[in-house]
């Protein structure tokens, strides 16, 4: 089926101009490397979709980028949804910027969904996340956890956006527990091509070295990568897991070892998801920049397993704090 409708699509990008299409289809979503079942970044936006079938009655298409696809790739992606009549597109992560860009101006009438970027055109809707602001409270927990002062952060690749994760973190550690010693290691550098998202093996072996250095609460923002260094902590009594993204104690996937999973810092893309489709269902596209922060509840840290119930009043303080302002959280290491 899914080869079908790939067929489909290209058969349309081919026989339409840009300014026409086969006829209103829908939402379709296009993920990043990983896929829907990646247990955490892709899949809180497939849950996006899920609620809007559900609620809305809508049939969403899902297509998924492979590692080391090209802007040109991804670009080919969205504007045959487009071409196929699907609206709104959504690209999930930041990879898609250019594609959805690009796309957006071929497709005037079709409205665009961008995650974690920033696209300025009239008919997209840019969904940024406070990834900093939960990842402060995420080092809170970890801070008041940590029974050897040392806890890491693994990012998927070094870049921007998931340097507001490690700046969050290690400000939120450093601030509620100034002798604690934060490690920090990337799987990539900014390659560009996703494959810092997509490598479990090279983040259970990050994990594991700084196990090695005495930490026993590691934090990994890196997609499906972080999948391994979840497991990889679970082998080790006394090490805690942070999640990242999605609640990842709740991750069927992760069921194993959910028991290690302290917390996680949750990006709500399902929200975003949702809100950017019920809109175009509605006849009122949500256009330009959405923010989703701690204030909004965006952005969360998640309780699931009762972890850190016993540090939930330190945490609360926290959350009100970066709210109000008196905590300004950097989004830079």
């Amino acid at each position: 089926m899914a080869a079908t409708v790939a067929l489909a699509l290209s058969a349309a990008a081919c026989g339409e101009s840009s300014t026409e299409s086969e006829g209103e289809k829908g939402p379709a979503i296009a993920f990043d490397v990983g896929g829907r079942d990646d247990q955490s970044f892709n899949e809180s936006a497939a849950r996006g979709g899920d609620k809007a079938e559900e609620e809305l009655g809508v049939e969403v298409f899902y297509q998924t980028a492979r590692e080391g696809e090209t802007d040109a790739d991804r670009e080919q992606r969205l504007t045959e949804m487009a071409a196929a009549g699907y609206d709104p597109v959504i690209g999930v992560g930041f990879l898609y910027g250019t594609a959805v860009e690009r796309a957006a101006e071929q497709y005037p009438d079709t409205t665009f969904g961008i995650v974690d970027s920033v696209v300025e055109a009239d008919n997209v809707y840019s969904m940024v996340f406070a990834e900093h602001e939960a990842s402060y409270l995420a080092g809170v927990a970890a801070a008041l956890k940590t029974q050897s002062n040392v806890v890491g952060f693994i990012g998927g690749e070094n870049n921007p956006l998931i340097q507001k994760f490690e700046a969050g973190f290690a400000q939120g550690v450093t601030d509620t527990n100034p002798d604690a010693e934060v490690l920090v290691e990337y799987l990539y550098e900014n390659s560009g091509t996703g494959a810092g998202f997509a490598d479990p093996a090279k983040a259970k072996e990050k994990a594991d070295g700084m196990i090695v250095r005495d930490a026993d609460v590691i934090y990994t923002a890196a997609g499906a990568s972080g999948n391994g260094s979840i497991e990889e902590v679970a082998k080790h009594e006394g090490v805690w897991a942070i999640g990242v993204d999605s609640d990842q104690y709740q991750q069927e996937g992760l069921a194993e070892w959910q028991d290690h999973i302290l917390t996680s810092a949750v990006k709500a893309v399902d929200v975003a998801v949702y809100d950017l489709i019920k809109s175009v269902e509605e006849g009122d596209p949500l256009t330009g920049v959405g923010e989703y922060g701690l204030a909004e509840d965006g952005v969360y840290l998640a309780t699931s397993g009762g972890f850190i119930d016993d540090i939930k009043g330190e945490i609360d303080t926290a959350r009100e704090a970066i709210i109000s302002g008196e905590i300004e959280v950097s989004q830079t290491p």
